[in-house]
């Protein structure tokens, strides 16, 4: 194995890597291009294996190395943009495209972070890498792709870059159910909300549709799929037929067996057999090469910087559980600075020199100092952009139910420091479907909760009127994805005098429960007004389970039914208390609806396998909704087509 001329390994023949002497050509040459033949002679590991390029089955397996070497660079932040050089008579018909580092046009922002910032930083970078549409998105031209695609950002995400500056975020835990959330939910869509513009992550076209109907008058922007994908299931929505309501399967008979509305929809991820997932490559637990990278980056951003080597064995490894792996944290980085310094014996050749290092310091002291670096610093950083996701993932973070509470405190408190280094108006608005963002009543009610006090509050009921009661709110709790409140009504005792008229006691049975209706649940984005009230002596609440909590937003259900074309749907088994029965081809689910306008959104949302429901008060309002929301499409695209509405007009 050839030494260098400082009597180091190459990099490059010792660990069979290749990305940072590619990162070492192209970052020394910037910011000149250089062709494909100029980078396969001056990296060392190429150079050896291909040789000069002198036949196409070594072009070829370069190119496919090099590609493979790029698109690892790029999805840690380290982009390389490439042209297509003029062409010239000498190349003898072959001309090879031309590379260089993309920088951007902005520079990197820097910013201080604490330690104790980091899990939530780690979280909220993790969220951010997975939207596939960045803040500048809507003023993007909107391009074809592919709905079986995974989201894939449509700009480089400086992860490493990230790391940069808060050094110890590679080695944070994500909690496993937020990582869950985020993977289930893999393509993303514009979502045209009031006229704000939200980014919504989704796991697939059911889903999304969901999300869309369950929000009055918005619609899909892009991509123009999930539109065309929300259009087929409001056009099969509107043919559905009246299910038969009866337990014993006889329902069978008003839908034929040899009648199936099923669409279908090969763009769909749950239609394509060969599709698989690939998960979000979040690195935060990476391989040798990349907590490399991440340790170049940071020294890059630090020149001229002090750090001992367990300062950097903590900061990009961990931290050590005793002085023996302390050690080995530090031989490791002591190896890691080796292979960042290394040079090539050979002067045509690029090395992996990254740093000049003051080496009398290193071996006396043990302490790092870094400087030339080969213009790297210009990576490290985030750009602008990125800093304007991150920071809205750290807002979202911070008001829904995805991380513990005393993370989400620390989110909020991120959020207001990251939110003075970006421009009003360009944070972009995220969402995951299933999971709102904390109403505005959740703060007031979550106080009374804590401290033991009453509320005095105006909510809308069931039937859209607005009501007024003095309660004891007991808990707060999340089912599926919408925010609930349980509240005590029998506080007649220690009610103040001037609040005694608003206190409402239902001592009627729940017929749900069989118990007086003492307990009530409602949905928090109901609670139109509330204010802190001082009871007159210690509030008594007793202490329910939320499984049986749920039991009392059903005391006013309706029973519903819808009648499927296949067996075993997944959703169905999500779907709480409901019954099933086998019918013809498919299956008669039964279940209990607290609210009409979910099951409408719901039922049209999976109208590609429902082909009746019942009762028919559901079903006109299903046929309704479909209908006006067909409407409403068509008026949109005729308003994007002024000619073709003339032209109909003229008719």
């Amino acid at each position: 194995m050839a030494e260098g001329s400082n009597g180091r390994r190459r990099f490059s023949d010792k660990w069979g890597k290749h990305e940072l002497d590619v990162l070492a050509v192209l970052s020394s040459a910037f910011p000149q291009w250089l062709t494909s033949r100029q980078i396969a002679q001056r990296v060392k590991a190429y150079a050896d294996s291909y040789g000069e390029l002198a036949d196409q089955a070594a072009k070829a397996a370069f190119a496919k190395q090099f590609q493979r070497d790029r698109a690892k660079l790029a999805a840690m932040g380290i982009a390389i943009e490439s042209r297509q050089p003029e062409y010239s008579s000498k190349s003898e018909g072959q001309d090879f495209a031309s590379y260089r580092l993309q920088l951007g046009d902005e520079p990197r922002v820097r910013l201080r972070f604490e330690q104790e910032d980091l899990p939530v930083l780690a979280a909220a970078n993790y969220l951010a890498r997975s939207m596939s549409i960045s803040s500048s998105a809507s003023h993007q031209p909107e391009q074809h792709t592919s709905r079986t695609a995974p989201r894939v950002p449509q700009t480089p995400i400086p992860g490493l870059g990230l790391d940069s500056i808060a050094p110890g975020l590679g080695t944070q835990t994500i909690p496993d159910a937020l990582v869950k959330v985020i993977d289930s939910r893999r393509f993303a869509a514009t979502i045209d909300v009031n006229g704000e513009h939200l980014n919504v992550a989704y796991t697939d076209s059911d889903d999304l549709a969901m999300f869309v109907l369950e929000h009055p008058g918005a619609y899909v922007v892009s991509p123009r799929e999930a539109a065309e994908a929300l259009n087929r299931r409001l056009h099969a929505a509107t043919q559905f037929t009246l299910a038969d309501s009866s337990q014993n399967g006889a329902g069978a008979s008003v839908v034929p067996e040899t009648i199936s509305r099923r669409i279908e929809e090969p763009d769909d991820p749950e239609y394509s057999k060969d599709h698989q997932k690939r998960p979000i490559a979040s690195f935060q637990t990476g391989s040798e090469v990349d907590r490399r990278l991440r340790l170049m980056l940071f020294l890059s951003a630090h020149l001229g910087e002090e750090f001992s080597l367990g300062e950097l064995a903590e900061r990009f490894i961990g931290e050590p559980k005793s002085q023996e792996e302390l050690k080995k944290y530090v031989a490791v980085i002591r190896k890691d600075i080796n292979t960042l310094t290394t040079v090539s014996d050979d002067g045509e050749m690029a090395g992996s020199q990254f740093f000049d290092i003051d080496w009398s310091l290193l071996d006396s002291e043990g302490i790092v100092s870094a400087t030339n670096s080969l213009g790297l610093e210009r990576l490290a950083g985030i750009s602008q952009q990125y800093l304007s996701m991150l920071t809205a993932s750290v807002s979202y973070l911070a008001h829904s139910p995805l991380l513990p509470d005393a993370q989400r405190k620390q989110a909020q408190s991120l959020y207001m420091r990251l939110r003075q280094h970006v421009e009003p108006g360009e944070t972009p608005w995220l969402s995951l479907t299933g999971y709102e963002m904390e109403p505005r009543s959740f703060t007031v009610v979550n106080r009374a909760i804590s401290t033991g006090t009453l509320l005095d509050m105006e909510y809308t009921d069931g039937a859209g009127r607005t009501r007024r009661k003095l309660v004891a709110p007991a808990k707060i709790y999340v089912d599926e994805g919408r925010y609930y409140t349980a509240v005590w009504t029998d506080v007649e005792r220690v009610a103040p005098e001037d609040k005694e008229k608003f206190v409402s006691k239902d001592t009627t049975i729940n017929k749900v429960t069989g118990q007086p209706r003492i307990w009530q649940v409602l949905r928090l984005s109901r609670i139109e007004r509330a204010e802190i009230v001082e009871p007159t002596g210690p509030v008594e609440i007793p202490d329910v389970p939320v499984s049986e909590l749920r039991l009392w937003s059903f005391d006013n259900g309706t029973p519903a039914v819808f009648i499927t074309d296949q067996h075993r749907l997944p959703y169905i088994s999500t779907l709480p208390d409901a019954t099933v029965e086998a019918c013809g081809k498919g299956e008669k689910v039964h279940l209990t609806v607290s609210s009409d306008s979910w099951f409408v959104a719901f039922c049209i949302a999976h109208a590609r396998h429902i082909i009746a429901v019942a009762p028919e008060t559901l079903l006109s309002m299903i046929l309704a909704r479909a209908e006006r929301e067909l409407s409403l499409v068509h008026d949109d695209e005729m308003a994007a087509q002024p000619d073709l509405a003339a032209e109909l007009v003229g008719e």
